[in-house]
């Protein structure tokens, strides 16, 4: 079977050169070893997404000189597919509904802080796990609450799961942040009940990549070291929707002059605009090392 690679931007800014180093990896390592390759358009954070970023997106990559088949995968046009995945989980019990808000729950955890005089433990994205008591509501509180119309996010009860489904990992064709590869054990648990849903989107990031890799059968997952912890949540949820595991390839990371990553929000160079001040593709090339 041949390969399947895939590189799957959001459109809520323009391509920098990070992009450009996982976009032309991906497109590389497909030709090389004559699979195929497809891009996919992440946009279901509508508050974010803009049509002109998207129309870029297909811009930037034709100028660097990648290709891929058609259809465009656009999440925004399959969120009744979500829609059906989020249901399946939720007949396995392991979905509840929390309450709070943002505000909320940055008030709680001072509360946890407070009392107990330690830190409130975080995610490997620096994020706090949930605080909340939403997951021993009544099912008649629960109700009432919904009928009520109060804003909610749907989360994974992370306890219950990993219990179901003890060890889980996959082996790493790339580097990790310790620059290894091998055997990794997953840790989902590292990132507490993680969001699936919330009450405007019936989808999240890590419901929807992994369902949309299964759905256009990727074989090769390669992308950036900072998505290294996250592939523990994939794979839990793989195994909890009978998903196949494709193979995971973690990249080096494009890096400014001060060692940070570069970002859409830090407001790193984009490529249209290295373009207008006289790059090249091949000029590209050399710059993130790939040639």
């Amino acid at each position: 079977m041949s390969p399947v690679f895939r590189f799957a931007p959001s459109p809520n800014g323009y391509l920098h050169l990070g992009h450009a180093y996982s976009a032309l990896l991906n497109f590389d390592l497909a030709r090389a070893g004559g699979g195929r390759f497809l891009l996919r358009i992440e946009d279901i954070d509508t508050s974010r997404c803009r049509p002109a970023f998207e129309q870029a997106i297909y811009q930037d990559l034709a100028w660097l000189g990648i290709t891929w088949e058609q259809p465009v995968r656009r999440q925004s046009e399959h969120l009744a597919e979500y829609g059906a995945a989020l249901e399946r989980l939720a007949a396995t019990g392991l979905v509840y509904p929390s309450f709070e808000s943002r505000a909320e729950i940055a008030r709680l955890v001072t509360q946890r802080e407070t009392e107990t005089g330690r830190p409130w433990p975080r995610d490997p994205d620096g994020a706090p796990l949930y605080p909340g008591c939403a997951k021993v509501l009544s099912q008649a509180e629960r109700a009432q609450l919904l009928a009520g119309g109060v804003p909610y996010a749907l989360r994974l009860d992370m306890a219950a799961a990993v219990a179901r489904f003890g060890d889980l990992g996959w082996t790493e064709l790339g580097q990790g942040p310790d620059g290894k590869s091998g055997a990794v054990g997953a840790r989902p648990e590292a990132w507490g009940d993680v969001i699936l849903a919330r009450k405007e989107t019936p989808t999240s990031y890590h419901l929807s990549v992994v369902l949309d890799d299964a759905l256009q059968g990727i074989t090769e997952v390669v992308r950036g070291q900072d998505l290294f912890h996250a592939t523990s949540v994939h794979r839990l949820l793989q195994t909890l929707l009978g998903l196949p595991e494709p193979a995971y390839r973690h990249h080096r990371l494009i890096r400014d002059t001060e060692g940070h990553k570069l970002a859409k929000s830090g407001q790193a160079v984009g490529l249209r605009a290295l373009r207008a001040a006289g790059a090249t593709p091949a000029k590209i090339r050399r710059t993130i090392g790939v040639i």
